[in-house]
């Protein structure tokens, strides 16, 4: 079984976001960029898989600048087989990374699609399902439990509860934090990773149609919580409700 898994770059989740004075992104400087926590649930899923299926292959793909090269070489150490960086100097918006991803699926023909449910820099939480779509293949968002028999079955979770389905492959599935803890790269997995194969391809040279539909107009920092106060009876706490915060 082959298995493609997308990743992203994203800022470290521990990094101080700061927003640009304009509006018109965040500032990268002194910034660490990790894997997508989420992509990196779906490497370590891949991962398992492979060690069940000996003859099973792990190809990383990312959408970005060459400095991407970083993270999927912690995905190699991590014990993937190979990575392919689609080089794109300018930002894609989740539309043309899903049709990026699926000219890349067409081109090495995996039986499974694995990637993170969403990334934590966007929350976007769309690529997974408009790659499948855009494959005709089936899919499964939300995983907490993939198992393969006769078909795929996936538990995910829903409102309310779990929900288990089963499909034939090639499918796509996207993870959720439950399914797995990630593995650390070991120090043989780093020094192996170095000579993995890692290409890169012009997204250009893909044919795909790039043109953004979605455009962010400003970002700006979160309001600072006001500090709180407290009240002398219940009557005060009823009359703070109604008068100041309007929600009785």
């Amino acid at each position: 079984m082959k298995i493609l898994v997308p990743v992203k770059r994203v800022p470290d989740p521990a990094t101080t976001i700061r927003v640009l004075p304009d509006g018109s992104g965040i500032a990268t400087d002194n910034v660490k960029w990790v894997i997508n926590p989420f992509d990196e649930i779906a490497i370590e899923e891949a991962l398992r898989i492979k060690e069940k299926q000996a003859s099973s292959e792990v190809v990383l793909v990312s959408v970005g600048q060459t400095t991407w090269q970083e993270q999927l070489r912690t995905g190699l150490a991590m014990g993937a087989d190979r990575a392919i960086l689609v080089k794109a100097d300018n930002a894609l918006d989740p539309l043309a990374i899903a049709r990026v991803i699926a000219k890349v699926a067409e081109t090495e023909k995996p039986e499974l699609i694995i990637l993170g449910k969403q990334a934590i820099d966007d929350d976007s939480n769309q690529a997974g399902q408009m790659i499948a779509e855009m494959l005709g293949w089936p899919q499964a968002t939300f995983a907490s439990k993939i198992e393969f028999g006769d078909k795929c079955s996936v538990v995910r979770e829903v409102d309310g509860g779990l929900e288990t389905i089963a499909f034939p492959l090639p499918a796509v599935i996207t993870t959720d934090l439950r399914l797995n803890e990630p593995r650390y790269a070991s120090l043989p997995g780093i020094m192996k990773a170095r000579k993995k194969p890692l290409s890169e391809i012009a997204v250009d040279s893909l044919g795909v149609d790039l043109t953004p539909k979605l455009k962010v107009k400003t970002l700006k920092a979160p309001e600072k919580r006001q500090a709180g106060r407290k009240l002398g009876s219940v009557q005060e706490l009823v009359a703070a409700l109604h008068t100041e915060a309007k929600v009785i």
